[in-house]
């Protein structure tokens, strides 16, 4: 599994406008409704908020991995958004986030929602990722800085 290969230009969001996590919440889920990834807004909503609700998914270095489970998720629904200021997410290192990537899986098959997961972790621990891809001036810099890492 690949990164590039789970995310759609149209799925990628540079210059995120939110200060907060709920605002980005809504933020990327108006991104996934606009490309027709989502339908049901308010279940994508109450699966990134229960999940959060657990424990933040602001990993630290700048980088934010909000995910969760949806009904309508047939295999996986993945965005990214960038933001240069940073967003106050309550992360783990109490830093902002830059880079957000929001996954939803489908449920009952856990496979595919843990190895993606676990790409995103693979690719983001390369050192200066997070910062190249905060830079990036649009969604194509951005696949390209994620396959260049692949």
């Amino acid at each position: 599994m690949k990164l590039s290969d789970l995310l759609k230009p149209g799925a990628i969001k540079v210059g995120l406008e939110s200060e907060d996590k709920e605002e980005v919440f809504e933020e990327m889920l108006h991104v996934l409704m606009r490309e027709g990834m989502i339908t049901d807004r308010a279940a994508a909503l109450k699966a990134l908020l229960d999940r959060e609700a657990k424990m933040s998914t602001g990993v630290g270095d700048g980088l934010g991995i909000p995910h969760g489970k949806i009904e309508e998720a047939k295999g996986l629904i993945v965005a990214l958004g960038t933001s240069r200021e940073g967003i106050e997410f309550d992360a783990l290192d109490d830093e902002p986030v830059h880079v957000l990537i929001v996954v939803f899986a489908e449920i009952g098959n856990p496979g595919p929602h843990i190895e993606a997961l676990a790409e995103i972790s693979r690719v983001f621990m390369i050192p200066g990722v997070t910062d190249e891809i905060r830079r990036a001036a649009d969604a194509g810099e951005v696949l390209d800085i994620i396959r260049k890492q692949e």
